[in-house]
């Protein structure tokens, strides 16, 4: 879930900015990939709060299931809360575009995002703050290294705004749903969106919703790459087909305990794609080997989870 949030602002906005007027074709093309890159970078950004979630491993005792739950606990203390706040959101754009003007700008951009660090950490203590900070400082290098790249501040602020700002909704579905106007305490979502009240369909329509997002990134690569979804899946998809079947197997998965079944679905997705990789044929595409590895892998948990849907749907 942490790369659905940076693949689907990639979309967004690379789609865009394919339609807008360029000099020609190619221009259009690169910067698309350019500024949907730079937005799925942002996108990513607020998920820096989960460094602290290691922590967590420290004091747990037990399988891999209990070090999960460790994890997990360790990083409810400031998940999706400071760096995923609309409002954090906005400010933080403001902050990273400033920056990257350069001059007196940045002297600003210092004000501006060392106030967020700031009422960070005094809203939410130390650890906020230095949460605030590390997110801070990763926009910050962030936005210097698409100057440097000759991106300017208004490209900037608009990839940093949809980047920050569409992470906290790909959060609803799972979990305990953001503070999105962090700092104030008006509660603008109290509970999670709920797809069923059946926990295992639930998950499955997190999951599918999640696979969704990689999909559309695809097409939008494909389509700016001028090449077609058939010709970089390979017939070992139909892998999909048993493994659906065998994921029967392990106990049916919810939001508390989905590490069995999406581990099986992902091994044989990842088998898939290592296999295609030693596949003869593919010799004469060598640049494009990753990605037919990665669309067939997608392709074969997409496949399996349709058919452990069906099959949990009958049963």
């Amino acid at each position: 879930m942490f790369i659905g949030h940076g693949l689907l602002a990639f979309a967004l906005v690379a789609f865009v900015v394919s339609r807008l007027p360029a000099d020609t074709p190619t221009a259009t093309r690169r910067r698309a990939f350019a500024l949907g890159l730079l937005a799925g970078v942002f996108a990513t950004l607020p998920d820096v709060d989960m460094l602290y979630a290691p922590v967590g491993l420290l004091w747990a005792d037990g399988g891999p299931l209990a070090l999960a739950e460790g994890f997990w606990s360790a990083s409810t203390v400031v998940h999706r809360s400071v760096t995923h706040s609309l409002v954090v959101g906005v400010v933080a754009a403001v902050g990273f575009a400033l920056w990257t003007r350069g001059g007196a700008s940045k002297l600003l951009a210092v004000v501006v995002l060392g106030g967020l660090v700031a009422v960070s950490g005094t809203t939410s203590g130390l650890l906020g703050g230095l949460v605030m900070g590390a997110f801070v400082l990763g926009g910050l290098l962030v936005g210097t290294l698409a100057a440097r790249r000759g991106v300017d501040a208004g490209a900037v602020f608009v990839t940093a705004l949809v980047g920050l700002l569409s992470h906290p909704f790909g959060d609803l579905l799972t979990g305990e749903p953001p503070r999105l106007l962090y700092p104030f305490e008006t509660v603008l979502v109290a509970e999670r969106v709920t797809l069923s009240l059946d926990p295992t369909l639930h998950l499955l329509g997190a999951m599918l919703v999640e696979l969704g997002t990689f999909w559309l990134a695809a097409l939008v690569y494909l389509h700016l790459s001028d090449h077609e979804v058939r010709d970089y899946v390979d017939p070992t998809v139909a892998l999909g087909l048993p493994s659906g079947g065998v994921a029967l197997a392990v106990p049916a998965p919810t939001l508390s305990l989905s590490y069995p079944f999406v581990l099986t679905l992902l091994g044989v997705g990842l088998a898939c794609g290592i296999l295609v990789g030693g596949v003869d044929r593919y010799r004469a595409r060598e640049r494009h080997r990753p990605l037919t590895m990665a669309l067939t892998a997608l392709a074969t948990v997409t496949l399996a989870v349709f058919v452990y849907l069906g099959a949990y749907l009958v049963t």
